[in-house]
């Protein structure tokens, strides 16, 4: 177990190393394999009870988890607004774009 938990601190430092250049694909790939790591620990204590200080090691690598979520939100956050500004723009451009049948025609009357 305490190889997993090494294994979960240093993915972590890495993350957090570069979390505010870090893509939104880079953390999906980091809380995958977190998670998995997770899990594994998750086994391991259900099978072993852990000792105290593999307990303060892991509380000490979630204290992470509000940063990695102010990064998580501001990239959703990034993400919700271009999609609205993508969507204002097109209600714009259609506001321009005539829509016309291509076989009409178009008579004038004579007053």
């Amino acid at each position: 177990m305490d190889e997993l938990i090494r294994s979960l601190d240093l993915l972590t430092r890495e993350m957090m190393s570069r979390l505010q250049e870090a893509t939104y694909e880079e953390l999906v790939v980091f809380v995958e394999e977190r998670q998995k790591l997770v899990d594994s620990i998750a086994e391991k204590v259900a099978i072993y009870p852990s000792s105290a200080a593999q307990k303060q090691e892991i509380h000490r690598i979630l204290g992470y988890d509000n940063e990695l979520l102010d990064r998580m939100n501001a990239l959703r956050q990034e993400a919700q607004n271009f999609l609205q500004k993508r969507g204002q723009a097109k209600i714009q451009r259609s506001a321009y774009e005539q829509n016309y049948t291509p076989d009409s025609i178009l008579m004038d009357r004579k007053k």
